[in-house]
C-alpha cells in the first residue's frame, strides 16, 4: 500500500486545500484554512502542527503554512482525481455543476491509480476541470500522454512513479527557471511545441504573463517567445535551483 493511501481523507482534503490556496500566495494563513474547510482556526492550527511533525508541511504561527516537497507531491495526486473527477462527472455523467465539488470530493481518496490512469485516457487527457483550474500531471514517468497511451498495464508498473514535483509553466514564478520534464496532450500537441522549440530536457523560465487571457512570454534557448495559456498549462516542469 502506497504512503497515500495510509493518509486519512482528513489530511488530504487539508494539503489539497492549502495547495489550492497557495496558488494565491505561497504561505497561506490559518485564518484562510479555516474559512475555506468551515473549522474553527484553533483546530486548524493542531492539524498544522501535525502535519509539520509528519514533514509535509512547513507552519509557522505568525507566517503561515506552506507545502514541503513530500507534501506538494500529495496534494498535487490527491488534486489532480478530484479535477480528473469531476470531469467525468460532468462530461461522461452529465451530472449537474452544483453537484461536482462534493460528489468528486466523496470519490477522490478511494480513486486508485489505475482508475485514475483510465480515466484520463477516457476523457482523453483533459488539461482543465469544469471550474477551469488546471488539472495536475500524473506522476508516472512518462514524458508525454501519447507514451503513457501506447503502454500497457503492466508495462506502467515498470516505468515506476516519478520522484520529482512538476509544475505547468504557469505556475513559474519571476525567478524561477524549470526544465521541461512532461507535455500533456497527443502526437500533434507534441509536433507543435517541437516546431515551437519546446522540447523534453530544454530550461525554461517565464519572462511576463500578460493579464486576463492574454499569452505568456517565456525565455528558452536563449530566445524569447509568446505561446497561449492553452500551452501554458500542458508543459510542466521540474524547477531548477
Amino acid at each position: 500500500m502506497s504512503e497515500n493511501k495510509k493518509l486519512s481523507a482528513n489530511i488530504e482534503e487539508y494539503l489539497e486545500t492549502i495547495y489550492k490556496l497557495s496558488q494565491k500566495d505561497e504561505d497561506v494563513k490559518t485564518s484562510k484554512i479555516s474559512k475555506d474547510l468551515g473549522i474553527t482556526q484553533a483546530s486548524v492550527s493542531e492539524m498544522l502542527k501535525k502535519l509539520d511533525k509528519l514533514e509535509y508541511v512547513k507552519y509557522s504561527q505568525y507566517k503561515g503554512v506552506r507545502l514541503t516537497d513530500k507534501g506538494l507531491k500529495t496534494a498535487q495526486k490527491v488534486t489532480r482525481k478530484h479535477r480528473l473527477l469531476e470531469r467525468f462527472l460532468h462530461d461522461i455523467l452529465k451530472l449537474k455543476d452544483n453537484l461536482l465539488h462534493d460528489q468528486a470530493c466523496e470519490m477522490e481518496h478511494s480513486l486508485s491509480d489505475e482508475a485514475e490512469r483510465a480515466m484520463c485516457q477516457v476523457l482523453e487527457y483533459p488539461d482543465k476541470c469544469p471550474g477551469d483550474s488546471v488539472i495536475p500531471a500524473c506522476d508516472l514517468k512518462f514524458t508525454s500522454c501519447d507514451e503513457c497511451m501506447n503502454r500497457r498495464e503492466e508495462e506502467v508498473n515498470e516505468v515506476g512513479k516519478r520522484n520529482e514535483n512538476l509544475i505547468p509553466i504557469m505556475d513559474l514564478k519571476d525567478h524561477q527557471k524549470g526544465k521541461v520534464s512532461f507535455i500533456r496532450g497527443d502526437y500533434k500537441v507534441i509536433r507543435r511545441l517541437l516546431d515551437m522549440g519546446i522540447t523534453i530536457g530544454a530550461f525554461i523560465s517565464v519572462v511576463k504573463i500578460a493579464p486576463l487571457s492574454g499569452p505568456v512570454e517565456v525565455a528558452i534557448r536563449g530566445s524569447k517567445l509568446a505561446i497561449g495559456r492553452d500551452i501554458a498549462c500542458n508543459v510542466f516542469v521540474e524547477l531548477v535551483e
